[in-house]
């Protein structure tokens, strides 16, 4: 009997959840394979399903039980607006992050800043910020080659002028100075572990995940590396773990007691980024 998208659709989803997966995950990859929007969708939904595509479902609904993140099947996700590859070197951007570098736009309408993203992975903060600030010079530093590969050709595909380093933390800039701090950088501890989703412990890059210190160690490291090339008007953009909103601000302060230190909550009400300046 001839089946349509909904009901192929419908059972998958349906079967992801009956085994504590997200059900939409599967409509999500089948809707960005077809490059279908949701109009689309409900003008096809009652069609009867080729074996193509049928095939196509049965095989992505095999990788999301074995906890494959969409965009890696996908081989991007979106961010603020733009398209960037991502692969296993790199960890896929969040909505969160969006948000920091929201606030970074907002608050800098200059022109002619030096800014400096550490851990960078698929650049997307990086070349988000160059793509709305062309004036601004953006340099991009990550301990990965995998992942600087990666936001290598994402700046490239969309003629982002950023400079990038393979490097740990401030190290390769330091001979700079810099108006504008920002980073994303791992701030997960060993203790979190239990906490995370399946799909994020199987799949995406630990190193980039990960910090010594209750998840603290590389805000200590580039707070310490940022007195030696910050500006005396410089700031810090920095995103955080939900709990570590006291505790980084506290060393921003020791560090730099004459800025004015800021918790700021994301769109959900967790404590999700630092901002000093």
């Amino acid at each position: 009997m001839a089946k349509n998208y909904f009901e192929v659709l419908k059972r998958a989803s349906s079967f992801l959840e009956e085994n504590g997966k997200e059900g939409y995950a599967i409509q999500y990859l089948f809707l960005e394979r077809k490059e279908w929007s949701k109009t689309d969708w409900l003008l096809h939904m009652k069609e009867e399903i080729s074996e193509q595509d049928e095939q196509q479902v049965t095989d992505d609904l095999r990788m999301l039980m074995e906890d494959r993140p969409p965009q890696y099947l996908l081989g991007y996700s979106d961010f603020y607006g733009h398209r960037f590859s991502v692969n296993i070197d790199t960890l896929i951007p969040r909505p969160e992050t969006e948000e920091l570098v929201e606030y970074c736009l907002e608050e800098n309408p200059e022109s002619k800043l030096t800014v400096v993203d550490i851990g960078t992975g698929t650049g997307a903060i990086a070349v988000s910020l160059k793509l709305e600030r062309s004036d601004w010079q953006i340099f991009a530093v990550d301990l990965s080659e995998g992942a600087l590969k990666v936001a290598k050709e994402n700046a490239q595909k969309m003629k982002a002028d950023v400079t990038f380093f393979l490097g740990d933390g401030l190290a390769p800039v330091l001979d700079n100075t810099i108006d504008i701090l920002i980073s994303n950088p791992p701030y997960i501890s060993a203790d979190e572990w239990a906490l995370m989703d399946d799909s994020v412990k199987k799949y995406e890059p630990h190193m980039a995940l990960f910090a010594e210190n209750q998840g603290l160690a590389i805000y200590e490291q580039l707070i310490e590396e940022a007195k030696d090339c910050l500006s005396p008007t410089g700031k810090i953009y920095f995103e955080i773990g939900f709990q570590q909103g006291e505790a980084v601000k506290k060393m921003i302060a020791a560090a730099f007691p004459e800025k004015k230190v800021r918790v700021v909550k994301d769109l959900s009400g967790n404590d999700r980024m630092i901002i000093a300046d």
